[in-house]
C-alpha cells in the first residue's frame, strides 16, 4: 500500500477537516487512510493544530476514550467577522433592492452559495460552544442558511412547513401571530423530525416583530426539545420590543426610505465586541 510523505498527509488532513468541520474522526480512520502509524498521525495533528491556531481558523481538538478522535472546530477572528458583516451591509444597502411598499429584495443574496457560506460561518462561530443536535428553520428563504449552518456543525437540519404535506406523515401544527402583520398563520412539522430531549438552533433570514421565531419556539416546546439559540441574518431596529428576547441578529436594519432610495443597515455591535 502506498506511503505518503508528511507534507502530503498534512495537505490531505486540512482538506478533510475543512470539508467536514465539527466531525469527530478516529485516529484509526487516518491511520488506515494514509497507511501510517497512529503515533505518526498524532504528530501530523500537532502540526495542523499549530497552523490553524496561528491563522485563527479555529481549533483542532482531541477527544479521549473509546469514541474519541480528533475534530476541527472552526471559528472566525474578530477581523474576519467584521469583514464579512461589512460586506453584507454593502450588499444589503444597494438602493436597487428597494421594492414598492418599502421592502427589501433579498432572495438573490440567500441564493448565493458564497454569501450564504459566509453567513453560516458567522453563525457557527458564535454557537460553536453549544451542544446542538439540529438546525431548525421555516420555509423558504432561511433554508440555504440552515443547510450551510448544519453542514458546518455536522448535524441534520429540519424545515418547518407552512402547509401540511402528505409526504411528511403525521404532523404537529400550531397557530401563531405574525409580529409584523399581526395575522394568524400556521406552521407544521412532522412528528418524526425531532427526537424528544434534543437541542436545536433556530436559524431564520429576517425578523421584524419576532412572531415567526416565537412560533417556532412554541412548536419546539410541543416537541419537548430545548432551544439553545436563535440566529437571524437581518433584524429590524423597530419595533425594539420583539415577541422574543434571546436572539442573535447578524445585521440591524435601521431604515428603508423609499422616497430617498436609501437603506440603512449595520452590523450587530455585539458580534464585533464594541
Amino acid at each position: 500500500m502506498q506511503k505518503f510523505r508528511r507534507n502530503q498527509r498534512i495537505g490531505a488532513l486540512m482538506k478533510i477537516f475543512a470539508e467536514r468541520p465539527n466531525h469527530v474522526f478516529s485516529y484509526n480512520y487516518f491511520s488506515e487512510l494514509f497507511n501510517a502509524a497512529k503515533s505518526t498521525i498524532s504528530e501530523d495533528i500537532v502540526i495542523i493544530k499549530e497552523l490553524v491556531k496561528k491563522f485563527e481558523y479555529g481549533n483542532i481538538e482531541t477527544i479521549s476514550g473509546a469514541a474519541g478522535g480528533v475534530v476541527f472546530v472552526p471559528y472566525l477572528s474578530l477581523k474576519e467577522t467584521e469583514e464579512i458583516l461589512t460586506r453584507l451591509c454593502s450588499i444589503f444597502s444597494q438602493k436597487d433592492r428597494i421594492i414598492p411598499g418599502g421592502y427589501m429584495y433579498m432572495t438573490d443574496i440567500f441564493n448565493n452559495p458564497y454569501i450564504v457560506t459566509n453567513i453560516a460561518k458567522v453563525i457557527v462561530s458564535n454557537f460553536r460552544n453549544k451542544k446542538i443536535d439540529y438546525v431548525v428553520t421555516v420555509e423558504t428563504k432561511g433554508i440555504p442558511i440552515a443547510i450551510m449552518t448544519a453542514q458546518k456543525l455536522d448535524i441534520p437540519f429540519v424545515v418547518i412547513r407552512r402547509n401540511n404535506k402528505v409526504t411528511e406523515g403525521a404532523t404537529l401544527s400550531i397557530n401563531y401571530v405574525s409580529g409584523s402583520s399581526e395575522k394568524i398563520q400556521t406552521m407544521s412539522l412532522s412528528r418524526k423530525a425531532l427526537k424528544e430531549g434534543s437541542k436545536v438552533l433556530i436559524v431564520d433570514d429576517f425578523m421584524k416583530g419576532g412572531g415567526t421565531a416565537k412560533g417556532i419556539t412554541d412548536l419546539m416546546e410541543e416537541f419537548r426539545v430545548k432551544v439553545e439559540g436563535i440566529a437571524v441574518v437581518v433584524s429590524t431596529k423597530n419595533p425594539m420590543n420583539k415577541l422574543i428576547e434571546n436572539y442573535l441578529p447578524l445585521l440591524i436594519l435601521e431604515d428603508i426610505n423609499e422616497q430617498k432610495q436609501t437603506i440603512r443597515i449595520k452590523p450587530n455591535s455585539r458580534l464585533l465586541k464594541i
